[in-house]
């Protein structure tokens, strides 16, 4: 490719970066108006199904996805992957029912694990190919560039997508929010098709479908134990023991095919590179105590301190800024000799030290101080944004790229649905230990001094909510000092 057409190669995957982080959140601040116009009687008892189809069907295509960029070549599945997701956001769009809404929300979400996922494989691709020492020869390019912008939009994505999703919601219709992506991805799609000239191995290799398929039962099992369990049904409850035992027999079984299968869909061999190790358990880390500072503070907002929706989203800017302020600086960083492990250091023990400072929230603390903090947050996870996947495919071998830069954001799924089960089970003991009786949907329905008594049990709550994320960056931050010395 020439250098122009590299450049527009960037563009687009950035766009497509943009796209998948606010689709992440942009539902969220529709959900309302969507079940007030679809089912305003038994919508709300579906709202959960809508967020988790997407998840569910993202994570279970993952391992899918890194394979099939090592064996047909990472365009081919990149203009799948977008095309899938246009027609998942039409299908959206267009839906009668909740029923049809959630359906289509799977088929965007078989999509949208390749936006992210198979972008970072199309970004390092276009950095150029690596050294003996596995960083890029790609004159004007190299991946620390890549990483870093790629930062940047994600943390604009993070600020815009709330109030994007408000605005189209309370100003035109909650189907645009699914509509506004087809101007800017079939836009996307046909650039790539037309720019895009990227590397195809010369000898066709075997998909593992078995693998993928025990893969998927895995992580469909713990994503639904970890979605429904103590709340829909009880930890102990046939329903989930059921969702564990199938979730340990297809791990099982998903180990004992890829030590047997020719090629295998997550090689266990990249587990003995420890770069690759170290990163996946990393990523998982950061998955699980960014899950639990997202949702526990916006609750906080709107339970306890009374703001609206769309006021509690605007919190999110300060994080969003400081990820995109991290993201400008950590090229400059980087050319003077920072490296990947001293941002991964220091990016979780920043993740650390705010998680730490919101365990100390009260019910009056005051709100500047909150925005302080996320701006912390932000800064923390701007650093590990991209360094992560990039300290992993600088490591892996060059002909697993795809499988460990896919394998990278499936451990960040997993610890996100980990994430939100451990938080939300911390959360719900405190609070029935401390509270005046009840579950935590439950409060809106006290009165009087029993109100203010729950609020401050479930204030309590998420301050032990966060001192256990806290202490799983602190893992990270040990984990980040096992990391080997890379430019």
């Amino acid at each position: 490719m020439s250098p122009a057409r590299v450049r527009i190669g960037f563009a687009v995957c950035l766009v497509t970066i943009l796209l998948a982080v606010l689709d992440t959140n942009i539902v969220s601040a529709a959900t309302v108006p969507i079940v007030r116009d679809l089912d305003p009687v038994h919508g709300m008892d579906k709202i959960p199904w809508l967020i988790s189809s997407f998840a569910l069907a993202s994570a279970a295509v993952l391992p899918l996805y890194g394979k099939l960029c090592d064996t047909i070549g990472a365009k081919k599945v990149f203009v799948g992957a977008i095309a899938t997701f246009l027609a998942g956001s039409a299908l959206c769009g267009a839906a009668q029912s909740m029923a049809q809404l959630i359906a289509a929300r799977a088929v965007q979400g078989i999509g949208g694990g390749g936006l992210m996922s198979v972008t970072m494989v199309v970004l390092a691709q276009l950095s150029g190919p690596r050294s003996a020492g596995g960083q890029s020869d790609a004159k004007g390019g190299g991946r620390g560039k890549g990483g870093s912008i790629g930062g940047i939009v994600a943390g604009a994505g993070m600020a815009l997508g709330p109030w994007l999703g408000g605005t189209l919601a309370d100003h035109a219709s909650w189907r645009w929010i699914f509509y506004v992506n087809l101007p800017v991805g079939i836009a996307v799609l046909a650039t790539a098709i037309a720019v895009l000239r990227l590397p195809v191995q010369p000898v066709r290799h075997r998909i593992d479908y078995p693998g993928a398929v025990l893969a998927a039962a895995f992580s469909v099992s713990l994503l639904l134990m970890t979605e429904w369990g103590g709340k829909d049904y009880a930890w102990g409850s046939p329903q989930i023991l059921g969702l564990g035992v199938a979730g340990a027999v297809s791990l099982a079984l998903f180990l004992r095919r890829q030590a047997t299968a020719a090629e295998p869909i997550l090689p266990l061999s990249m587990f003995k590179v420890p770069a690759v190790r170290l990163g996946f358990a990393i990523q998982a880390l950061v998955g699980a105590a960014m899950m639990g500072t997202l949702v526990y503070v916006m609750i906080y907002l709107q339970v306890v301190r009374h703001l609206e929706p769309t006021a509690a989203g605007l919190y999110l800017i300060p994080m969003a800024l400081g990820m995109t302020a991290v993201g400008l600086a950590s090229e400059r960083l980087a050319a003077r000799g920072w490296s990947q492990k001293t941002f991964a250091l220091l990016g979780t023990v920043a993740a650390a030290a705010a998680l730490g400072l919101l365990a100390t929230t009260r019910v009056s603390t005051n709100l500047w101080q909150i925005r302080g903090e996320l701006l912390l947050m932000g800064a923390g996870f701007g650093l590990l944004v991209g360094q992560l996947i990039q300290i992993v495919q600088a490591a892996a071998p060059p002909q697993q790229l795809g499988v460990a830069t896919t394998g990278t954001r499936f451990f960040q799924t997993l610890g996100n649905a980990l994430g939100a089960a451990v938080f939300g089970t911390i959360l719900s003991r405190v609070y029935e230990a401390k509270g005046v009786g009840g579950s935590t949907s439950e409060l809106s329905r006290l009165g009087g001094a029993a109100h203010e008594a729950g609020v401050r049990a479930l204030t309590s709550g998420m301050d032990v909510v966060f001192v256990v994320g806290a202490a799983l960056m602190a893992l990270a931050a040990y984990l980040a000092t096992r990391l080997p010395h890379t430019p």
